[in-house]
């Protein structure tokens, strides 16, 4: 069973608190195996923002048996993390522990120097003091989620949720993160390098956006250049890209290939269906290409992902 620790720390983000309980703590019996959860208190007496009073089950010593610990925001950006935190996270991290941060928590883990070198997120109000504050980490001020080295960052609190589902996918696969998702009534996946804030759009006329979504999904199988998605939707190419762009966060190009990984995945996890079928009907030209998005997406080959969350047979 994985274990999950969540530190907790007078002060305490609540939201980002319940995004952590909420996700990896509740009772999931339509599960074969799912995750054990524990709180792990930086100090006694924790008292939580709200004047929420929570008994903690162990101390910092916990975190050198997780398997993901998580730090559900932080004090603030002006606040050094005391000396013991930052040494148990250190030893943890280098035993190999998962460390996931929710919003201002990713300073925590800059302040134990663990970001140095590598890509990060937090809240849009936080990127510049991060950047400034930690200047060897590579902040990345426009984006949900970011994973580098085993270290998973999320920007504001509501981000948090996209990123434990990216885990929670990584974890136990699509259809699991999808059936958590629909418990939550939210959609199943938001990409991390969608834009952190999107405009809210004028009132308008025409098809929506939506609907082309919505579309698109039912005719993976076909080739869909940008030019018959932007007819399907009843604009010119140019307004077609400028409208998806601002109401997604992504071009339709690149939201189109991460909805025909979505279905490849949703295939290999529920059916026995030979790989070349899944790529066929999931809109890749030939089994070489969908071999090479899968792997530059998802780091594995197809193959190893259905053996790893299969469903059925496996299949070459």
């Amino acid at each position: 069973m994985h274990r999950v620790k969540t530190l907790i720390y007078n002060g305490l983000c609540t939201f980002e608190f319940g995004i952590a309980t909420e996700l990896f703590a509740l009772p999931r019996p339509e599960f074969p195996a799912w995750y054990s959860f524990e709180t792990a208190a930086l100090e006694p007496g924790i008292q939580a923002m709200g004047g929420l009073q929570i008994h903690a089950d162990d101390g910092l010593e916990a975190l050198q048996s997780a398997d993901t610990i998580i730090l559900p925001g932080w004090r603030g950006p002006s606040e050094t993390p005391p000396a013991p935190l930052l040494h148990a996270l250190q030893e943890a991290h280098k035993n190999g522990t998962r460390l996931f941060s929710i919003c201002s928590g990713v300073f925590v883990l800059a302040a134990a120097g663990l970001l140095n070198g590598k890509r990060a997120t937090t809240h849009w109000r936080y990127t510049e003091i991060l950047q400034t504050q930690f200047p060897e980490i590579k902040v990345q001020s426009d984006m949900l989620y970011v994973e580098d080295s085993n270290i998973l960052t999320s920007a504001g609190s509501a981000a948090g949720i996209d990123a434990g589902l990216h885990l929670i996918r990584q974890d136990f696969g699509s259809a699991v993160a999808n059936t958590v998702a629909r418990r939550l009534v939210l959609p199943p996946h938001r990409d991390g390098g969608q834009a952190q804030y999107i405009p809210p759009m004028q009132p308008r006329s025409g098809p929506s956006i939506a609907a082309l979504m919505e579309w698109a999904r039912a005719n993976l199988g076909h080739q869909l250049p940008l030019g018959v998605l932007a007819a399907q939707a009843g604009m010119s190419e140019r307004t077609f890209q400028r409208r998806f762009k601002a109401e997604t966060g992504m071009a339709p190009m690149a939201w189109l290939q991460r909805e025909r990984l979505f279905h490849a995945q949703a295939l290999l996890e529920t059916t026995p269906a030979p790989l070349a079928e899944i790529a066929h009907v999931s809109g890749y030209e030939s089994l070489d290409t969908f071999r090479i998005a899968f792997k530059r997406a998802l780091d594995t080959s197809p193959a190893a992902y259905r053996a790893r969350f299969n469903a059925g047979k496996p299949a070459s």
